[in-house]
């Protein structure tokens, strides 16, 4: 079986739905066999939708799995919702799960930025931490790049898995770097974009 990061698609498939409540609205989720969270919600994707601000314009939901944090936010804002995984089965499993709580987004097959020209509101990333730093970092910088001025990136990510160095790279690529939540080794980190890219 391939990581959930890997473009790699598992050959085994077992299927697994559960519902989930957030702010008022509930939602179903079909999960599967090589994609991240598979049969629950993930516990710091539940502690970064909690410590969101209010959202407007658009959002990428870069690394989606199965797409529980585009399709929330499509439902609770006013934004327009672009979902992106390098797997296969997950890129699947997000557009199905769009369609089955009633919701709009743009889902695309693509590893890191590589079908992505457009630039964004805003960018979520859960990183994929087993793949590395030198990949986590390559995706904060291409995410700098995706974003409009005053763009804001969300990270959230737990101080075991190097929560001070990936802040300490933020702080430097985006010029600050502002926790928005942080109890029991797990941040919540925003990047705004004041310095964007042509």
């Amino acid at each position: 079986m391939g990581h959930y990061f890997s473009k790699e698609e598992p050959l085994e498939s077992n299927p697994q739905t559960f519902e989930y409540d957030f702010s008022g609205n509930r939602y179903i989720f079909t999960t599967d066999i090589g994609v991240f969270s598979r049969g629950k919600m993930d516990g710091a994707t539940e502690i970064l939708l909690e410590n969101l601000p209010p959202l407007q314009g658009s959002l990428l939901d870069l690394g989606c799995g199965y797409g529980a944090i585009g399709i929330i936010l499509a439902k609770q804002h006013n934004i327009t919702v672009t979902q992106s995984d390098i797997n296969p089965r997950a890129v699947s499993l997000a557009r199905l799960n769009a369609e089955q709580n009633g919701v709009v987004c743009d889902t695309i097959l693509s590893d890191g930025f590589e079908k992505i020209a457009e630039k964004f509101d805003n960018i979520i990333i859960n990183p994929p931490i087993h793949a590395g730093k030198e990949i986590i970092f390559a995706l904060y910088k291409d995410s700098h790049s995706h974003l409009k001025a005053m763009g804001k990136l969300f990270v959230v990510i737990q101080k075991k898995h190097g929560a001070n160095s990936n802040i300490a790279f933020l702080s430097k690529l985006f010029g600050n770097c502002k926790t928005l939540h942080k109890r029991k080794g797990l941040f919540v980190l925003k990047c705004l974009n004041t310095h964007p890219t042509m």
